[in-house]
């Protein structure tokens, strides 16, 4: 199976797209002025503290004020257990610990308004809303996650092989270090030696150390430690999974790919190419075609099928259809079974592309046998497992709707690409023309009767003015202002919103506000 990833830099943004064997697969896009914050660590000041959400906001330096939770400052084991799948060993049950200090502390205690803290981003900030901060710090590193402030130690799960989850147990409770401070060994740490992993630990701690010197010496919000950037997670990413080859199309980008690579190339001889083709690289391998067909509403099926995409404030809602499909008679379950399966491998590519976050509620063709929607629900599962994001998939209804929660890690691809229309704020609708038309009728009353206006100049979009001409309004107009002892002249302008007019007094040449 081929995994290549391409990287598309341009001057604002770098473009990262995972192919496999020639399909997009997955895509992010990051912007120079969006960077991601994910993991920072900063200087943060408290501008504000919520007693009745337990809860303070915190100003970084960054824009919107990050938001921390009482459960993000105290002690949370579960959270470290989530981020990095964790195989806790400890002498007591850290989760009654949590809830006794929950219950005693208060967030007005723990947090003064212009006190200065150390906190990460656990999450990114989306739309209006500030990231999610920590003060629960983790730094990581290729094999191990220093915890400067939790004293915990601990081994990733996916690390199956139980002689070499017992030996890494016995070394890193061996490592010397700082009673408060604790250590996680990733999934790659398996693949090392004692000396790399007593290296990294060094390296790690010294990290902690820049960072506290960098907080005692400075006094305002500011950013202490940046998370890998794009290029660092590209190459640790096809390091990791073991990808075929990495594509760059910008020279100075490919020799800072090449660099990073050259500390683990004996991990994985990953192909690094910088590609030379005249045809731009996202054109070439058809990328551009599958993120223009990301930002439809509809998408077709090889079946025949569809599927219709729509977002609301509360969740987003995908409703698949049989549309163009053929069906052999007595076989119609087999068919909408087909169209549904097909479904749910473009659904789960669909929501990595999309990066649609939060409510999901697919509404799957509603098919009669209970055996049928087991195998749809378990085949959406299968497809869903590939996503890095965390997807919680509950069993389809009786209606054959599937709810599911996709983790919001980032703006999802319309939110980057996209603000809301100035003219239908989002809505997608504006007023026919003869709804404008009728409100023209009304403002011509009103500039009459309470204005006192009886020289008028419309003016109208040229398309508006088009359709009056054709409906008769123009002449129904005139014959109209007449009745109300007054005149009416026209004139077009393009420059005008379709659902916009003016009306002006030829007396006065004053905009009238009708």
């Amino acid at each position: 199976m081929d995994n290549d990833i391409l990287l598309n830099v341009e001057s604002k943004e770098i473009r990262y797209a995972h192919l496999r064997n020639g399909q997009l697969r997955d895509l992010i896009l990051e912007r120079k002025k969006a960077r991601q914050l994910t993991g920072n660590i900063y200087r943060g000041r408290v501008t504000n503290t919520l007693q009745n959400i337990q809860s303070a906001f915190i100003d970084v330096g960054e824009g919107e004020n990050g938001f921390i939770h009482m459960s993000d400052i105290l002690e949370n084991t579960k959270k470290f257990e989530q981020m990095f799948d964790m195989d806790f060993d400890l002498d007591y049950d850290i989760q009654t610990v949590d809830v006794r200090k929950q219950k005693k502390l208060n967030i007005e205690e723990v947090m003064k308004i212009d006190q200065p803290v150390l906190v990460q981003v656990v999450k990114e900030p989306i739309g209006s809303k500030g990231a999610r901060l920590t003060s629960n710090i983790s730094i990581a590193g290729r094999y191990l996650v220093l915890l400067p402030n939790s004293p915990h130690r601990g081994v990733s799960r996916k690390i199956e092989d139980r002689g070499a989850r017992e030996r890494l147990k016995k070394l890193i409770r061996a490592f010397e270090m700082p009673h408060d401070m604790g250590l996680i060994c990733r999934t790659a740490s398996s693949q090392a030696t004692t000396d790399m992993l007593i290296s990294e630990a060094h390296e790690l701690l010294e990290g902690w150390q820049q960072i506290m010197e960098k907080f005692n010496d400075s006094t305002n919000p500011t950013l202490l430690f940046e998370e890998s950037d794009i290029l660092k997670r590209s190459v640790m990413t096809c390091v990791d999974k073991k990808y075929d080859r990495l594509l760059v199309d910008d020279y100075n980008t490919y020799l800072k790919c090449k660099r990073y690579h050259k500390k683990f190339s004996l991990e994985h001889p990953l192909r690094i190419e910088y590609y030379r083709d005249k045809t731009p690289m996202f054109e070439r391998f058809n990328v551009e075609r599958e993120i223009e067909k990301a930002l439809r509403r509809k998408i077709w099926l090889p079946s025949g099928g569809y599927l219709f995409f729509d977002r609301t404030e509360a969740m987003f809602t995908i409703d698949v259809n049989s549309g163009r499909s053929t069906t052999t008679e007595g076989n119609v379950e087999e068919t909408l079974v087909r169209i549904n399966l097909e479904a749910a491998d473009e659904i789960a590519r669909q929501l990595r592309l999309r990066n649609v976050g939060g409510l999901v509620i697919v509404d799957f063709i509603d098919m009669r046998v209970r055996k049928n929607q087991r195998r749809v629900l378990e085949r959406l599962k299968e497809f869903m497992k590939e996503d890095p994001a965390k997807c919680t998939i509950l069993s389809m209804s009786e209606f054959g709707l599937v709810e599911m929660t996709r983790q919001r890690n980032r703006e999802s691809l319309v939110q980057t690409l996209f603000t809301s229309c100035p003219y239908c704020s989002g809505s997608g609708l504006i007023k026919t023309h003869e709804s404008v038309v009728i409100e023209i009728e009304r403002a011509i009353k009103k500039a009459t009767h309470k204005f006192e206006q009886f020289g008028l100049l419309l003016t109208v979009h040229p398309d508006l003015y088009k359709y009056m001409k054709n409906e008769g309004d123009l002449s129904y107009l005139e014959s109209f202002a007449k009745k109300l002892k007054a005149k009416i002249e026209f004139e077009e302008s393009d420059r005008l919103h379709l659902n916009d007019f003016r009306l002006i007094s030829t007396v006065t040449h004053e905009l009238l506000e009708v």
